[in-house]
């Protein structure tokens, strides 16, 4: 059975000589695994640009429920071309390592494709190369925070004066401070994300360090809370861009 639908690369890995086996997020299946033909080699038909990850596509893909590993038919992107700037491509990677890490292979999730897929054209059509943009400033903790709550595990915003500090481990506020729990200043920042209804003024006032400190401790979480998120990189390579 064939299906079209758009896709967001995440991952290849080799396959015999001329093929890989890229991770796609697609739109109508959710996350599937796919055999692409003619990539490597000099003579490939299929462009190694458009598998770069978060690369968006039209797929045509074949779609047999028996097996998790199916091929492709037609590709094509969606985008002129990929990212150049520094801070685009750092973004770009942590997301894709995000959700390459996070995601299961399970039922659709066309909210968080739309969502995903909305951030990559706002990269491509901007070029964000200015790594003191509001938007470059809020990204990294809105899109862990958004991911989160497609996946089920989105922080309890129960903070108030009694309940100030946010703990990694139970993922909600608590009235005194644990092994797991943030600063009293990392929890009303993060209590701020996730109640704010002006995101990205907010975001530009914090200091660097504190958006580092609660990326970092975001990480913990989605490691505490999702089983397989573990060894994750390029949020290292993300502060190194946006020092």
């Amino acid at each position: 059975m064939l299906l079209s639908t758009p896709g967001l690369v995440l991952h290849t890995t080799p396959y015999s000589e001329s093929s890989v086996v890229a991770k796609v997020f697609t739109r109508q299946l959710g996350l599937r695994s796919y055999i692409i033909k003619g990539v490597r080699g000099p003579r490939g038909r299929v462009k190694q640009n458009l598998l770069q990850p978060l690369s968006s596509l039209d797929m045509v893909v074949y779609n047999n429920e028996k097996t998790d590993l199916n091929y492709t038919k037609e590709l094509s992107p969606r985008c002129p071309d990929q990212l150049s700037d520094p801070v685009g491509n750092a973004l770009r990677f942590f997301m894709t390592e995000v959700l390459y890490k996070a995601l299961r292979e399970a039922e659709p999730m066309p909210a968080l494709f739309d969502y995903v897929e909305g951030i990559t054209f706002h990269l491509w059509l901007h070029k964000v190369a200015d790594h003191s943009s509001p938007f470059t400033s809020y990204l990294p903790i809105s899109f862990l925070l958004t991911v989160a709550r497609h996946l089920g595990i989105e922080p309890l915003d129960n903070y108030c004066p009694r309940e100030p500090y946010f703990c990694l481990e139970e993922g909600r506020f608590l009235s005194a401070p644990n092994e797991t729990t943030l600063s009293p200043h990392l929890s009303e920042m993060l209590h701020e994300y996730l109640s704010t209804s002006q995101p990205l003024s907010f975001s530009a006032t914090q200091p660097l360090k504190s958006r580092r400190d609660l990326i970092d401790a975001l990480i913990t979480y989605f490691h505490l809370h999702l089983s397989g998120f573990t060894h994750f990189h390029s949020h290292e390579i993300l502060h190194t861009i946006l020092k």
